[in-house]
């Protein structure tokens, strides 16, 4: 009896870690909460998880390809360039006035940085959390991997589990520092048509900008950019939809379960896990905060006022966030349409993440 106790006592590190395995794959298939990447993360710690797993390990595979595409940030850097080719700059071109937008709803990220260091963090490591408020998956991962490597795990697992809820997080928040008035606001909207050499030079000029102003993001932007420039020349169509479907559906899924396999229960269960998640969620909410208030700032110059709502969209979980203040919009008034200011403040914001983590990794060596 006294051998079955201990012997369920060493597995019940293991099986709490199935129980959390099994709500990713819960979260994946029945909500359908990012199901492309919580699924691949959530069967990837299972299999880490199996006692005596041959999965893991100096020969095995998850731990092979952790070495090679994660180490190496092959696999995040390839998803960039996924990204930016199915990423359609036009609304941006519009209304480059929403670029701020995405600048403003990166406080969280400073903001969680500052409650990571008064619970007790060094400098990398609360740095690496803040990177979560990024809203941007393969950022947090890079950065994660450069200042903390033992906290890649939680880092990418509550990055994309809060990008997958953001329809719970921001409409609450959003309602809570807003008025009916306010989110009842029409904005006006002209189409215009965006010349083909400015959609060209656009993810050249951004690479050259965003490079000189934060180097360490130029691998970032720049295959962002690349991505963005395969899909707008004209001349590569069968590339750009290879990069938006093969390329991206491959990496996504060596990278859930890369991501999965670093969730061994005797590193990931710890009290760190549990103050990372939570630092997370308010990495999210001060995002939110930050674009909304920056908004409702504007309108005290503004004659045309600008819905705060679109504020909130400044986050780069793209084009969730634009979804999502499109709706509440739309339930204040049906007849109300900001989605494409919103999705104006969406596309900036995965610019302003990028730049945001390459300032990052920039700045925090020097104080080290």
């Amino acid at each position: 009896m006294q051998e079955f106790f201990n012997g369920f006592t060493n597995l019940l590190p293991n099986i709490i870690m199935f129980g959390i395995a099994g709500i990713l794959i819960f979260l994946a298939v029945v909500k359908e909460y990012e199901p492309t990447l919580l699924l691949p993360i959530g069967f990837g710690a299972l299999l880490a998880n199996i006692p005596l797993s041959d999965a893991v390990g100096p020969d095995g595979i998850l731990s092979i390809l952790y070495n090679a595409g994660i180490k190496t940030e092959l696999f995040p850097v390839l998803i960039f360039i996924a990204i930016g080719a199915m990423i359609d700059f036009s609304p941006l071109l519009k209304n480059p006035f929403m670029l701020f937008f995405g600048a403003a709803a990166q406080l969280g990220i400073f903001a969680t940085m500052l409650f990571a260091l008064i619970l007790g963090f060094d400098l990398p490591e609360a740095a690496t959390i803040g990177i979560i408020g990024a809203a941007d998956g393969p950022t947090s991962i890079i950065v994660a991997q450069q200042l903390a490597e033992k906290l890649v795990a939680p880092i990418t697992v509550a990055a994309y589990s809060y990008m997958s809820l953001v329809p719970i997080i921001q409409p609450p928040v959003i309602r809570l520092f807003t008025t009916k008035k306010e989110r009842l606001i029409r904005m006006e909207y002209t189409e215009t048509n965006i010349p083909k050499w400015v959609k060209i030079m656009f993810p050249i000029m951004v690479t050259l900008l965003a490079g000189t102003v934060a180097p360490s993001s130029v691998s970032l932007v720049g295959l962002l950019m690349f991505g963005n420039l395969i899909r707008e020349c004209g001349v590569l169509d069968r590339l750009s939809k290879s990069a938006q479907n093969e390329l991206a559906n491959l990496v996504t899924i060596l990278l859930g379960l890369t991501i999965g396999s670093t969730m061994i229960a005797e590193q990931f269960l710890n009290i760190k896990t549990l103050l990372i998640i939570a630092l997370g969620l308010i990495a999210f909410i001060f995002d939110t905060i930050g674009g909304v208030l920056f908004a409702k700032f504007l309108n005290l110059f503004l004659k045309t006022k600008v819905n705060p709502m679109i504020g909130a969209a400044g986050i780069s979980a793209f084009p969730m966030s634009a979804r999502v203040v499109q709706q509440m919009a739309k339930k204040e008034d049906p007849s109300n349409f900001i989605i494409a200011h919103s999705i104006s403040a969406n596309v900036s914001g995965q610019l302003g993440s990028i730049v945001a983590g390459g300032m990052i990794l920039a700045l925090v060596p020097r104080f080290m």
